[in-house]
Order: structure tokens, then C-alpha cells, then sequence
């Protein structure tokens, strides 16, 4: 009998159907993902075979997250990706002790990229401001015309 999933080592590599699994996605979209550059497998095996460690599984989880949660586009989550790996390739260098001239421009990377994220997200709350807009005059007029046919049928009961 083999162990429950919940009692594997955490950073034990997987293979792309097992993150499938665990994960609520496709092997074609792990591999769709890793072809537009969002997911990177930890390791191959001789045969071609993808590995994924915990990180990428992680990685996984929220990228759904982004997409499920927030309704972000690949494209957006590419700018979000890339601003926290931008971010971490500075936490690591400055952990490093990394000569400060490097660490200043990947601070200057990571605040670049976080100055895109922020635009990025902003339009979209605009856009998401504006849909709410239109909504809630929908409503408002549905509600009118209700208002309306209830007083019109009022009028003709009471005849």
C-alpha cells in the first residue's frame, strides 16, 4: 500500500501529472504555461520527463490564484510574476552580501517592474470601476421599469 499524498516529502519532485492533480490543472496547461514562460520545471529526467519541486508547485497555486481570484490575464500574470522574481533576485543577491552596486540596480529592476504591476493593475480597476458603473445604472433603470409597470398595473386593477 502506498503512502497518502499528504504525507510525501514537501519537496519531493513531482511529475507534471501528479502537479496536475494536486493542483486542479491540466498537464497541457502546465506545459502551455511553461512554453509562454510563466513556469519553469525544476529538473528533466533523461527521458524529457518534467519535475516539479514545491516551489513550482507553489508557483502553480498562484498563477490559479491570480487567474481564479483576480481575474487576471496571463499577460497580467507575467507582470506580476516578473515583479516578484525581479523582487527575489534582490532579496538573494542582498543576502549574498552582494556588491551594492548590484543590489541597487535590481532594486531598480524590482521597482520598475512593481511601477508596471501597480499601472497594470489600476487600468484594470478602472475598467472594473467602469463595468460596476454601468451595473448599477442597469439596475437602477430595471428597477424604474418596474416601478412603472407595477403602478401601471395598479391603475388598471383598481379599474
Amino acid at each position: 500500500m502506498t503512502e497518502p499524498e499528504t504525507n510525501r516529502e514537501a519537496d519531493e519532485p513531482l511529475r507534471i501529472g501528479q502537479v496536475a492533480k494536486e493542483t486542479g490543472v491540466t498537464p497541457r496547461t502546465l506545459r502551455y504555461w511553461e512554453e509562454v514562460g510563466l513556469l519553469e520545471p525544476a529538473a528533466y529526467r533523461e527521458s524529457g520527463e518534467r519535475l516539479y519541486s514545491s516551489a513550482e508547485r507553489e508557483r502553480v497555486t498562484h498563477i490559479r490564484e491570480l487567474q481564479e481570484l483576480l481575474g487576471l490575464t496571463l499577460a497580467e500574470i507575467q507582470d506580476v510574476l516578473a515583479s516578484e522574481d525581479t523582487l527575489e533576485r534582490a532579496r538573494r543577491a542582498a543576502r549574498a552580501d552582494a556588491p551594492t552596486a548590484k543590489r541597487i540596480r535590481l532594486l531598480g529592476d524590482a521597482i520598475e517592474a512593481n511601477r508596471r504591476l501597480v499601472e497594470r493593475i489600476g487600468e484594470r480597476l478602472g475598467r472594473i470601476a467602469e463595468f460596476r458603473d454601468e451595473c448599477v445604472e442597469r439596475g437602477k433603470r430595471m428597477a424604474t421599469r418596474r416601478a412603472e409597470l407595477e403602478a401601471e398595473m395598479n391603475r388598471v386593477a383598481r379599474r
